[in-house]
């Protein structure tokens, strides 16, 4: 999915060309050129457009030159980057011409590396330009990854961003600021001014023109722990239905992430506050025989937020995604299943003196409320006999490696596996947080910034993940901060 933002009306054009690793153009029986034109970037669409890049040959590298054209045909300043196609399985790939053949796509041994991260631009730490902007995406591009997860948060619509924040230290932390980042976000047109503005940083673009992007959303695309049918109590908004500000914002968020976005996909749906409902977030991503990515969405089903313990199963994912979540994993045939989860599983994450934001209720015994969703999930998988689940996460703006285990669980009827945290990206640090013991997680590291809301000057308390799938289908983590220094490693061996 090939994205872009223009300055004005223009319809979207793209030229695709295979080059080697150099970036060359491949020349004779590998040479793979294609032009595409795409949809008019309008005023409805904050001037965003995708072009639905399909039928490309497997393991290769492109570079692309994106543009606009008016209606005469003249073309806009263009840009130019690169992406690789996700491994095959060898052979051509169907449909997709000579070209795919001669490239061969890339055997089932062929590595590939990809990062994950969450929160950008949170608790005021905006754009800072003295310390070299958000500098966490340029080690995260500096890792060269295949693709990139960002785990949520991608935006903070409800943090205003100043022009200068005093930091604990007495030093000057000093934003770029636009007029949309002053205040909180309610109409369309401060949502899509938050994404507007990250987009202003060097970093965060040069990573996104080289590297495709998986995106999710959590809270703060929209407000703090929010769930559907909330009436936020927070003097700052004169919209305080969460469904209304929910609908705007996703809008927002769909109209700048490579997504899937067809008009004839859009529904009318989950939020009774607005008529926009666009193709759904939760989605299965193949990358090869190696890899496939079930990517959650663990926001727009989410049940209120309460104490957590009811006798009975309450939503984080809603059932529909719950039976697709068995059903794609149980039948990949991938070696690696990673679940890119936008809450973590075990960490405790409070919403007031009761009630909890997280899926755990900060009790260790037997699965209640939400809870009993995942433990349905993880007990299937141990029915179906599923190898190889590992569960990436962010959210609570600190990194981790947990493994969890029945022999130290209150609920059993699972198989061992592993979660890794990661994040913030450039926002406040926090935590570490406390853990529920219900599903046995042992704490094996964790590392977080000297004090709450620190900001991101220095990177060390910056977190991302990660992976590098070796030739022998190791599954090799790391943990790094934004200066790209490796905290924690830990390499997974496939169960056969």
């Amino acid at each position: 999915m090939l994205w872009s933002r223009a300055s004005g009306q223009g319809r979207i054009t793209a030229t695709l060309r295979a080059v080697d690793d150099a970036g060359t153009v491949l020349r004779g029986r590998q040479a793979f050129t294609r032009v595409l034109r795409g949809p008019w970037a309008t005023e409805a669409s904050d001037f965003t457009a995708k072009i639905h890049a399909d039928r490309l040959p497997a393991g290769t590298r492109f570079a692309y030159t994106l543009g606009f054209e008016d209606d005469g045909g003249a073309i806009s300043e263009t840009q130019q980057g690169t992406f690789r196609t996700a491994p095959g399985t060898g052979g051509s790939t169907p449909g997709s011409g000579g070209a795919a053949a001669a490239a061969g796509g890339a055997p089932s041994s062929a590595p590939q590396s990809f990062v994950w991260t969450g929160d950008t631009a949170g608790q005021g730490w905006g754009i800072n330009e003295d310390i070299g902007g958000m500098r966490g995406y340029r080690a995260m591009h500096q890792t060269r990854p295949d693709f990139f997860i960002h785990s949520g948060d991608t935006i903070y619509a409800d943090g205003p961003i100043a022009a200068t924040v005093t930091e604990k230290d007495g030093q000057v932390w000093r934003n770029i600021v636009t007029e949309e980042v002053s205040k909180v976000a309610e109409t369309l047109k401060e949502f899509r001014g938050r994404h507007r503005y990250n987009s202003m940083d060097a970093n965060m673009r040069a990573l996104f023109a080289d590297v495709p992007v998986i995106a999710q959303w959590d809270d703060h695309e929209t407000h703090n722990n929010w769930y559907p049918g909330q009436i936020i109590d927070d003097a700052r908004y004169t919209e305080r239905n969460v469904n209304v500000l929910a609908a705007r914002g996703r809008q927002a968020w769909q109209e700048n992430m490579p997504i899937t976005d067809s008009a004839a996909l859009w529904r009318p749906g989950t939020f009774d506050g607005g008529s926009y409902q666009p193709a759904r977030i939760y989605r299965k991503i193949s990358r090869g025989p190696q890899l496939d990515v079930f990517c959650l969405d663990m926001r727009t089903f989410k049940s209120p937020n309460t104490d957590g313990k009811e006798p009975y199963a309450t939503r984080i994912l809603g059932q529909e995604q719950v039976d697709w979540l068995i059903r794609e994993v149980r039948n990949s045939t991938a070696t690696w299943k990673v679940i890119a989860a936008d809450l973590p599983l075990g960490i405790i994450v409070p919403d007031g003196p009761v009630n909890q934001e997280s899926l755990s209720n900060r009790e260790d015994g037997a699965p209640l409320g939400r809870e009993l969703e995942i433990a349905g999930v993880l007990s299937a998988f141990k029915r179906h006999g599923v190898k190889n689940t590992v569960w990436l996460t962010a959210d609570v703006h600190y990194c981790a490696a947990h493994h969890y285990s029945p022999e130290r669980a209150a609920f059993t009827d699972f198989d061992p596996f592993w979660e890794f945290v990661a994040g913030p990206i450039n926002a406040g640090s926090f935590g570490p947080n406390a853990m529920d013991g219900t599903f046995g997680p042992e704490v094996v590291f964790s590392k977080a910034g000297r004090f709450a809301g620190e900001s991101p000057r220095d990177g060390g308390n910056q977190y991302f993940g990660h992976v590098e799938l070796g030739p022998d289908d190791t599954f090799n983590v790391s943990l790094r901060n934004a200066n790209g220094a490796v905290l924690f490693r830990k390499t997974l061996t496939p169960q056969r």
